[in-house]
């Protein structure tokens, strides 16, 4: 299944790690691990964040997506259902407004 994972790192540590030099390499590594389909670094209330699209085979999948952002920077991680086009046009919207309208 397809989710949204949205990760917010506070200035601490990552700061420290970037003045380390020791933050790309921690990136990198985590990326290499999770493998996301996409991801993307930037601002989220004043924050660094990242936006990144990843497939979770088992909700129990979770804390390996997690995990990384957590024991290494302090982060926060939310996760999404994400639907693509085809997806929602399966999901019976116009059944579902007819037996509940």
């Amino acid at each position: 299944m397809k989710m949204l994972m949205n990760v917010r790192f506070p200035h601490e540590p990552f700061n420290t790690l970037v003045k380390e030099g020791t933050v790309g390499e921690i990136i990198r590594n985590i990326l290499d691990d999770l493998k996301p389909e996409s991801i993307y670094f930037v601002e989220q209330g004043g924050t660094r964040g990242a936006v990144a699209i990843i497939d979770v085979a088992d909700s129990s999948r979770i804390p390996f997506f997690a995990e990384p952002f957590f024991l290494n920077f302090n982060a926060d991680c939310e996760f999404r259902i994400a639907m693509s086009p085809e997806d929602l046009g399966s999901a019976g919207l116009d059944e579902l407004g007819k037996k509940w309208s």
